[in-house]
């Protein structure tokens, strides 16, 4: 009995040990289920997202942001339609030659050592200058008026082969329709002025159509070369000693940056004006017949995306733009004293007052 006694005492222990044990247990149990749950909660490494990829798009032109700005929104609003947003996942590195054609080349390798993911460009001399500083970065040509098979920026439309495609639009072909157009508003139309610009590729085919054209109708075309932004003053000059009846200017990224200075000189000099874009007339040239610059830019989103997405450009034919625009300005009619025909205003798609 004392011994049982004796075994019950030894066992029992004073009332504050059993109270720390039991509060050392539920800490215990409280760190294992902490621990437990931080690391549920924690995503393993195989199921972290990666960072989304920032791409970047190079855009060469040969012009400056003011003449490209309304393209340029087109673009940028056709890039947010898809999911591509500035500053987001998306960069675009702009590059504009400021009408200077001479530094494309060195602007197109800026754009190569930059690493963009694909180039745009707005032009013969821009896709022409990207071509040169790269055959691995895709190429995104717009606002092409030539055949790009002639001027070798691709070998095949249907198949591009290399790392050129886009939207070109063969404005070269309509010089027949334009110089009807011409004709029907100035009747008399024997003599024809044309400003050039013998640096592009593509405008040797122009010269060659108008030629062609001009001498079928009975007119005789006067063809003044125009290389940089000094040239138009001699060629003005050049003008204005014997006249013409109308004036006619191929498209190209110097034309178009020098619109308005053209558009000018032809109201002051009482010559009717053609060309082939909407932009000439915007700046005071009296009619244009041509493709619609802002479908181009409304196509290449598309492009951009494609092949984001990974496809090659040789998978991508080379669109050719059929929307084709007649655009007049009677402002600048009145002001040569025009009487523009009834039909031909409906025959316009737009009609600048």
């Amino acid at each position: 009995m004392r011994t049982t006694l004796g075994r019950i005492h030894s066992d029992r222990r004073p009332p504050g040990s059993r109270r720390a044990q039991t509060l050392l247990w539920f800490r215990t149990v409280g760190c294992l289920v902490t621990l437990a749950c931080s690391l549920l909660a924690a995503p393993r490494a195989s199921d972290a997202q990666p960072a989304a990829k920032v791409h970047r798009i190079g855009l060469l032109s040969a012009g400056g942001p003011l003449a490209a700005r309304a393209n340029v929104e087109v673009f940028q609003q056709g890039l947010r339609d898809l999911g591509y947003v500035e500053g987001q996942n998306m960069v675009i590195e702009y590059r504009y030659a400021e009408d200077n054609v001479e530094r494309l080349p060195d602007l197109a390798a800026e754009l190569v050592r930059l690493h963009v993911d694909i180039i745009v460009t707005s032009g013969t001399p821009e896709t022409r200058a990207a071509k040169q500083a790269t055959r691995t970065i895709p190429i995104i040509m717009a606002g092409v008026g030539s055949n790009p098979v002639e001027t070798g920026l691709v070998t095949n439309l249907a198949r591009p082969e290399e790392n050129v495609t886009g939207v070109v639009a063969f404005g070269v072909e309509l010089w027949e329709k334009r110089l009807a157009l011409l004709r029907e508003a100035v009747p008399r139309l024997s003599r024809l002025a044309v400003l050039f610009n013998p640096g592009n590729p593509g405008t040797v085919q122009g010269v060659r159509e108008i030629k062609a054209v001009a001498l079928a109708m009975g007119v005789t075309p006067q063809f003044l070369e125009v290389r940089d932004a000094r040239a138009f003053e001699y060629a003005f000059a050049t003008i204005a000693q014997e006249p013409p009846d109308a004036l006619a200017t191929i498209w190209d990224s110097l034309t178009l940056a020098h619109a308005q200075p053209i558009a000018d000189f032809a109201v002051r000099s009482h010559l009717p004006t053609v060309a082939p874009l909407k932009a000439y007339v915007q700046a005071g040239s009296l009619m244009s017949y041509g493709a619609s610059m802002l479908h181009h830019w409304r196509r290449m989103p598309y492009y951009v995306d494609k092949i984001l997405k990974g496809t090659t450009p040789s998978d991508l034919p080379v669109e050719r733009s059929m929307q084709l625009e007649i655009v007049i300005n009677l402002k600048t009619a009145q002001a040569l004293g025009l009487t523009i025909p009834p039909m031909l205003l409906f025959q316009a798609d737009e009609v600048i007052q």
